[in-house]
């Protein structure tokens, strides 16, 4: 059965993004840009994607402008609004929790949880996640967009697996 995976960056004191939602800090770890870390390997154990609106809106207006950055896999996009799919996108406002598990029952690879706070919030309340992927990143924001809101159950996690590059440490959990 495919796995959701939450593989996500994170500042030192927990914060995913910006107060503004800006995650510009994410690549200034390296002066040319975020090294690439774990991510090839990463990408290479999923096909489908799920975000929230807010997250899609900064991909295609700020990160990847020019072209899709999650070309290749299918996308799903929660939202409220009514947008027309495109190749490789569907937008829907169905539960972030009934969508993943209608699609674990699918033959594929992995799911990726991508963003933002709002769609993993739901799915980590819910317990669909199966692997927790998160990169820390050694800068301290003081305030902004916290992955884990407070509003969270109690889970039990197991250490896969940690791995530092380029200051940045990979923390990789499975639930227990």
């Amino acid at each position: 059965m495919r796995k959701t995976v939450l593989y996500i960056a994170e500042s030192l004191d927990g914060f995913i993004a910006a107060p503004d939602g800006g995650v510009g800090w994410l690549t200034e770890q390296h002066p040319d840009g975020l090294e690439e870390g774990s991510y090839p390997e990463f990408i290479r154990t999923v096909d489908t994607v799920l975000m929230g609106y807010t997250t899609y809106h900064q991909i295609v207006t700020e990160l990847s402008p020019d072209k899709w950055a999650y070309e290749g896999m299918h996308t799903y996009v929660f939202t409220h609004k009514e947008i027309p799919d495109k190749p490789g996108i569907s937008f829907t406002d169905e539960a972030p929790e009934n969508l993943v598990e209608r699609l674990k029952e699918q033959p594929g690879k992995d799911i990726w949880i991508c963003g933002g706070a709002e769609t993993a919030g739901q799915l980590i309340r819910k317990d669909r996640i199966d692997c927790y992927w998160i990169t820390v990143i050694p800068v301290i924001l003081g305030k902004g967009i916290r992955l884990f809101d407070g509003e969270n159950p109690e889970l039990q996690l197991r250490l896969i697996s940690a791995e530092s590059y380029n200051g940045m440490t990979d923390l990789v959990y499975r639930r227990r």
